[in-house]
């Protein structure tokens, strides 16, 4: 296992401990704190010995009916960081508290747009392969970001996606047929704007690779880029400005927010 996977492991075992201790004061077995807080006795067994990463719903469910005051649901953050990789954490973190988010992404769907047969395909298809633990790990830890569109208060959001990316059948024609469906409903929510920049363009303000710009809740502006082997923050505010004009290009020479819907539509005729 890698550095990331021993650092999820640390804090899931850390996190199933203070659960059993918990539990045990309580006077209560496995089965029975199960039954009271309506999950199975194989799952509270699971997540006592750091096998699975419990739900939100499951964590708030137990810090109430074992009277924890808290403690197991101050977890829960350090939980959700665990399950991304050690360079996108702090990211992670950000992303998930902003209030303005845009995107461009020239190679592959959007994290935080790809379905789960998308997301399956995507991280099946890194090289070396992941094996199956870890290759849930980055699917659920993908899914679970998605969280952040449809939060209150709901950021303000924009993605510009390479037109090659919707024609790419990634996972196969029926996998793709699903994510550009799963891509038309995002377009549709009011806090969200989806627009694809054409292949034919003979200008283009992103050949140097795909961005994220975010606010966070202080007001600070920050940028975010990846490459082959890492990614890193840019918060140096000049870096920002000049990445945060190319978006500015990007959006005026990608298509206009109402045609990316019949596009994708005839995509999906084509697969």
């Amino acid at each position: 296992m890698g550095a990331q996977n021993d650092y999820g492991a640390t804090t899931l075992r850390y996190f199933g401990s203070r659960l059993k201790l918990f539990r045990r004061k309580a006077g209560l077995s496995r089965a029975e704190l199960g039954e009271r807080i309506g999950y199975s006795e194989a799952t509270v067994a699971s997540v006592e010995q750091g096998r699975r990463m419990p739900q939100q719903e499951f964590v708030d469910r137990v810090d109430e009916v074992l009277d924890a005051g808290g403690v197991l649901r101050a977890g829960l953050p350090y939980l959700l960081h665990s399950r991304y990789p050690t360079w996108f954490r702090d990211f992670a973190l950000l992303e998930a508290d902003a209030v303005s988010l845009y995107s461009y992404e020239n190679h592959v769907v959007p994290g935080l747009l790809q379905t789960e047969d998308c997301a399956r395909a995507v991280v099946a298809g890194g090289c070396p392969s992941p094996d199956e633990e870890e290759s849930e790990s980055r699917v659920s830890g993908r899914l679970g970001r998605q969280v952040v569109l449809c939060r209150k208060p709901m950021p303000v959001s924009g993605f510009v996606i390479g037109e090659v990316v919707i024609r790419r059948p990634t996972g196969g024609p029926e996998v793709m047929r699903g994510q550009l469906r799963h891509l038309m409903e995002c377009a549709r929510m009011r806090n969200v704007s989806l627009q694809i920049m054409p292949t034919r363009r003979c200008t283009h303000a992103g050949l140097e690779g795909p961005m994220v710009l975010l606010e966070t809740r202080d007001r600070r502006s920050l940028a975010y880029v990846e490459g082959q082997r890492g990614s890193f923050p840019i918060p140096d505010r000049d870096e920002v400005g000049v990445l945060t004009q190319r978006y500015g290009a990007l959006r005026a020479q990608a298509l206009p927010p109402e045609e990316p819907l019949s596009l994708m539509d005839q995509v999906v005729g084509e697969l």
